[in-house]
């Protein structure tokens, strides 16, 4: 498929691997957020300018070791202000990166040191969390990868940023029209360039019946992946960086909303030449590849068992998530259903009046993220949220500092994980154990939805 006007992409660096107990006695390594020129679009397009950690985009591929130790200096080499949230990890509040509620924004020419424990291995990824719905679709994010100690036998590791960019194909520069109410109100920012690891047309290597580990992570500033494997079977083994009790078979659609992450163990099964990918659905319906998988000679004789699940992280169960109070989150407004008021800034505001602020969202009548928690819990307690979606919409809600599992219709507990895709008129529950202090937002990973009204925080005492 060759690429189009419409059809663009991003890309992906590396680190080297940082080893257990060394970020402490060893200098600071700086992640600079800076200006960088890279070629996003098909050779013969212009380059696109693009915000950076490091210069490249995505930023660079840090990895570190379960129970280790990551430090970073930010350095502010851009114009504006800006922090870095490291998605998905139980970190200390202080180290979140939330702009306004857990630290300053670092002013132009400014650095911020970010020093914090790993205690769950996984696949993680970090981004700007100042302005968030600008800054990380101008390219300020990255992938983080925390290795277990007794990781799975496979035949490679494979971190696969997934990402779509609004370019303007004429200029190859990253589109305006950050405020724009109809993107805001509605679905959110889409791009015209899907992209993986920076490239339009990613292609692995592989020989038939090698085993891969794929790591699959949205950094897309509203995009939906629904995918499948094409010439390949496999499992999938985690979801946002917690392990499954065991793998369950990826023989259908992998649905992955903005800011989740999926870890996939797949068996090439295609003969030598035939084809095989990670494929996406478009939005004419169609399926197209995503990362192409050149198969070539076959590697080990016979096809490969199941593989054992992952082992687990601490801290995954749930406890007294039946006997706890439920707390309703409604999220509320966008295009065709709006809303009838909610309160911004200490004030209760009619729609038009939330409209002419920028508002067009609110979570539990709250829009924006206002002065006040939604809750407000003991460290220990078992939390339970009730979120009904009464808009027109899906939403990506993602809570901080914390992860959480969904609570079924037939009282079982599903998947942990960090964020929950809720679709329109859906109604899901969420459980967990407060047991990190401090101040935590949730909100919804359509991050121009966040901008515009969806994010609230609680507190844990």
């Amino acid at each position: 498929m060759r690429p189009t006007r419409r059809t663009f992409c991003a890309g992906l660096a590396a680190v080297p691997f940082l080893r257990p107990g060394a970020a402490s006695a060893a200098p600071l390594v700086p992640l600079t957020a800076r200006h960088a020129t890279v070629q996003l679009a098909p050779e013969g397009y212009p380059a696109t300018p693009v915000w950076s950690y490091d210069g490249t985009l995505p930023g660079p591929l840090l990895r570190a070791a379960q129970g280790s130790r990551l430090s970073r200096r930010l350095v502010n080499a851009l114009e504006v202000p800006t922090s870095v949230h490291w998605h998905g990890i139980r970190i200390d509040n202080a180290m979140d990166g939330v702009s306004g509620l857990t630290q300053a924004a670092v002013p132009p020419g400014g650095s911020f040191d970010y020093a914090f424990d790993l205690p769950d291995a996984g696949t993680y990824w970090y981004h700007a969390h100042t302005n968030s719905m600008e800054q990380v679709a101008r390219g300020l994010y990255g992938a983080l990868i925390v290795d277990e100690a007794d990781p799975p036998e496979v035949d490679r590791d494979e971190v696969l940023v997934l990402d779509d960019v609004l370019l303007d194909p004429e200029t190859g520069r990253i589109a305006e029209g950050f405020d724009n109410p109809m993107m805001r109100s509605h679905a959110g920012r889409l791009g015209n360039l899907l992209c993986v690891n920076g490239r339009f047309d990613l292609s692995l290597a592989a020989r038939r019946h090698d085993r891969l580990r794929l790591r699959l992570v949205n950094a897309a500033n509203a995009r939906i992946f629904v995918l499948r494997l094409e010439g390949m079977s496999g499992w999938t083994v985690a979801l946002d960086g917690m392990p499954l009790a065991q793998p369950v078979p990826a023989s259908g659609d992998i649905v992955l909303a903005p800011a989740q992450r999926v870890d996939l163990i797949v068996d090439v099964t295609a003969e030598a030449g035939a084809p095989a990918a990670l494929v996406h659905r478009a939005g004419d319906g169609s399926w197209r590849a995503l990362v192409e998988v050149a198969v070539s000679a076959r590697g080990t004789s016979a096809a490969r068992s199941a593989p054992p699940p992952l082992p687990p992280n601490p801290r995954m169960t749930v406890p007294g998530a039946d006997s706890a109070e439920p707390r309703e989150m409604r999220m509320q407004g966008g295009a065709m259903r709006g809303m009838e008021s909610a309160r911004h800034q200490g004030q209760l505001l009619d729609f038009a009046a939330l409209i002419a602020r920028g508002q067009f969202w609110s979570l539990a009548g709250q829009a924006g993220r206002g002065d006040d928690p939604f809750a407000r819990y003991e460290r220990g307690e078992t939390a339970r949220i009730r979120l009904v979606n009464d808009t027109a919409f899906a939403h990506a809600m993602h809570l901080h500092g914390m992860h959480f599992r969904t609570l079924l219709p037939d009282g079982t507990q599903g998947a942990m994980r960090d964020t929950v895709l809720m679709a329109p008129d859906e109604v899901t529950e969420i459980a967990f154990v407060a047991n990190n202090p401090g101040k935590w937002l949730m909100h919804c990973h359509m991050l121009g939805h966040a901008a515009s009204g969806m994010t609230s925080w609680i507190e844990v005492a």
